[in-house]
């Protein structure tokens, strides 16, 4: 997913090149926050955090199941203007199904 963001043209890191492979999630969210980033995860933790906090980075939360890594970037790519759109206009959690 990093590789596809960053060829079209968005500034992304996978958590295994930020050296945050095994890292929990409240380092994941601190991370983001520090650096404006958005988190893209399949994982419903993350979307929970959000409700429960009411405020925090951008999550984008794939909603697509277990499928291979091919499959899932030919799902997202086409999706991937909006996400942007949505991020861009304020939106904290987009859910991607």
């Amino acid at each position: 997913m990093s590789r596809l963001l960053s060829a079209s043209g968005y500034a992304s890191d996978h958590v295994a090149d930020l050296g945050m492979r095994d890292a929990d999630d409240a380092s994941v969210w601190a991370y983001a926050l520090e650096h404006g980033a958005a988190i893209i995860t399949k994982d419903e933790d993350f979307s929970l955090r959000l409700r429960q906090s009411g405020t925090g980075p951008a999550i984008v939360w794939l909603r697509i199941g277990n499928t291979s890594r091919r499959a899932l970037l030919n799902w997202f790519e086409p999706l991937l203007p909006q996400i942007i759109q949505l991020i861009q206009q304020g939106d904290q959690l987009i859910e991607v199904r």
